[in-house]
């Protein structure tokens, strides 16, 4: 059994049931909702959608991402189904990798059905569609970051609702580790130093470059390392589960 199959199982399991569908409508109700309301884009005009859009995107998956990864672990947990899984030809890594990969095609489907607002932002102007692009980016690597962090909290309790309430506190907190007022304030406490390291620290810093259409490496080695350690941790906590 390999990481595919498990993928392949995943998502079914996703579709096969009310949740996903939940997910990814509230998912477009909001994003959308928020552009045309709070973003007020038809009267700032906002042609590479940075604030109308996509600004609203790290909060909306602070409370969606950890919905979306909530059941992978704690559902197996809760089951005995993680004992059978240990059973199979299949190494603790490639379920990781499976199950990580489902979810993250879940919140891909939601962000890809957000494409009307791509059409209609190329209606109305003339906008540089590589920064929508790099928004775009941007937005699914902070969706999968999220993902990762619920798998490790999911791998640590067999509850989902004490997973999905302590993921929560945990985006939560990588979104406002990056928020202007919060920074000032805590700028008003402590060093110029302290600050700058909790802010690089938060998932904004890095999201807010994509978003303005700047590809900078370690933006992307920051993601990639965030998801591997939490990936990697999820991987260390279920080996000595099934040792």
């Amino acid at each position: 059994m390999s990481s595919l199959t498990i993928f392949k199982r995943e998502l079914k399991s996703y579709f096969a049931q009310p949740t996903a569908y939940a997910i990814i409508v509230i998912f477009l109700l909001l994003s959308l909702g928020m552009t045309f309301s709070f973003g007020e884009f038809m009267t700032v005009g906002d042609a590479s959608l940075e604030y109308s859009f996509f600004y609203w995107h790290p909060w909306l998956y602070m409370l969606l991402a950890p919905a979306i990864a909530m059941k992978l672990w704690a559902d197996e947990q809760r089951n005995g189904t993680i004992e059978l899984l240990g059973t199979f030809p299949v190494s603790t890594w490639s379920a990781i990798v499976g199950k990580f990969l489902a979810a993250a095609t879940v919140s891909l489907v939601a962000l890809a059905l957000t494409f009307p607002i791509v059409i209609t932002v190329n209606y109305l102007g003339d906008p540089d569609n590589g920064i929508i692009l790099a928004g775009y980016i941007g937005s699914f690597l902070v969706c999968c970051t999220f993902i990762a962090i619920t798998m490790l909290v999911s791998a640590c309790t067999r509850d989902q609702v004490v997973c999905l309430i302590v993921s929560v506190f945990l985006c939560t907190t990588m979104v406002l580790s990056g928020y202007d007022p919060l920074s000032r304030e805590l700028a008003k406490a402590t060093s110029p130093a302290t600050v700058e390291a909790v802010v690089s620290l938060g998932v904004l810093n890095h999201f807010t470059t994509l978003s303005r259409g700047l590809f900078r490496l370690q933006d992307f080695v920051w993601f990639a390392s965030f998801i591997g350690i939490c990936l990697l941790g999820t991987s260390t906590i279920l080996s000595a589960k099934r040792a």
